[in-house]
Order: C-alpha cells, then structure tokens, then sequence
C-alpha cells in the first residue's frame, strides 16, 4: 500500500497530524486540507485513492465537497465528524459516503478501515479486469466499466453502493447476514453496528427498484439479513 495518496480534509490542526502520523507509518503518501475549497483542488489534481473527509467544515462543508466530488470520481470517502446522530449518519452515506466514524475515534482504527476500503477497491478492480457483465432481466452491472443499466439507463452509484449489488448480485438466492455481509463489503467488523450496511440497501433499492417500496432484486429475509433474486 505504499503507493496509496490519501486525502485529510479537517480544520483541526491537532487531528490532521495524528491521523497523517499513524497513515504515514503504514506507507501512505498523505495529503492535508483545511477547508472545502482546498480538498476540492487537491482532488481534482493529486487523485487520491482514498479520503478521509469531515463534515464540519468551514464555508464549504464536507456534504458539499462530497457532491462535488461524487460528479466525477467513485473515491472511496470515509466521513468523519462529531455528530453522531443517524441522521447525520444516514445523509453522509446517502449523498455518496462509502464510510463513516465518529469522533472521538482511535487513529489506529480509522488507519483499518483506510486498509479495507482500498483492499476492496483491489479486489473489485481486480474482478473488472476481466471485463464482466452481471446480466438479470432489466439490471446490468458491468464490473470493468462500474456502470449499472436499469432498463438500458444508467444509474450512478457509489463505489460501496456499486460493490454491494456486485456482491449481492453475483450470488443470486443466496441468504446473507447483515454481519457477513458487512464483513465482505466492509473487510471489518461492525461491532453490531449495522446501519451503514442498512442506509447502502436503502439508496440502493431506490436508485434500480421499480417499487423500492416491494423491492423486485434485493429482498429482506426477516431476522436474518438480504438476498438478491430476479
């Protein structure tokens, strides 16, 4: 993971440096901005492959940079930010976020989550190297361009949204745990907190169902978890 720029958007000088501490000890090249304005420039010319962006910003906030950002680039975006409330929770995922950690937050633990959303994107860029299609009757995933056709339109999706329906997809029937699932998304553990996996189910359904309301793909297996059927 040497090679791996990772993007730091917070205005808090004390928690740029120790998260930029403990990235570097693990290989990163990092990259720090202290406004919206600034994380939008140094997306546009470094392209990180990750970043780790907080939603209390000045002038331009977090959700905005993340708008801006999700209009060109699928970057895997961890939020990070003081409040906790599922709402806040719930609007950073829905507008493109792939993560979200709360502060206060162990570095080493934001360090294992960097770690796994970039193993993820390995293995999906790996998977599209062979140029796949997922084909189902009015859904296709092509896993080389990351695009997904409902009824032959495009539909943009995150890269979590994207890597969950793959995932989802690729395993037609078959019955998975919120854990599990969260484990083979995530590549961590969720410590039966689940709602980051249960906001992705929800953008999804209504960005490919017909009738997100009676989802026709991803169906609920009550007290257990989701399937994909078609």
């Amino acid at each position: 993971m040497a090679e791996h720029k990772i993007l730091i958007v917070d205005d808090e000088l004390e928690i740029t440096e120790l998260i930029s501490l403990y990235l570097k000890r693990e290989g990163f090249k990092v990259y720090v901005a202290d406004n919206g304005h600034a994380a939008l420039e140094l997306a546009r010319t470094v392209k990180p492959d990750l970043i780790v962006l907080d939603i209390l910003l000045k002038s331009l906030d977090g959700i905005e940079v993340c708008k801006q950002i999700r209009k060109t680039s699928t970057v895997p975006i961890i939020f990070i930010s003081c409040k906790s409330d599922d709402v806040d929770i719930i609007l950073g995922l829905t507008i493109g976020g792939d993560d979200y950690i709360t502060k206060p937050f162990s570095p080493s633990q934001l360090v294992a989550r960097v770690k796994a959303q970039l193993r993820r994107r390995l293995i999906q860029e790996h998977a599209a190297s062979e140029g796949d299609i997922i084909s189902y009757p009015g859904l296709e995933l092509d896993l080389n361009s990351h695009t997904v056709k409902v009824d032959g339109r495009v539909i943009s999706l995150s890269s979590k949204e994207f890597d969950l329906l793959t995932h989802l997809a690729q395993s037609p029937n078959k019955v998975f745990k919120l854990e599990q699932l969260y484990q083979l998304i995530w590549n961590s553990e969720s410590f039966g907190d689940t709602r980051t996996l249960m906001v992705h189910i929800s953008n999804l359904r209504k960005k490919i169902e017909p009738d997100p309301a009676n989802p026709r793909y991803i169906l609920t297996v009550r007290g257990v978890g989701y399937k994909f059927t078609c």
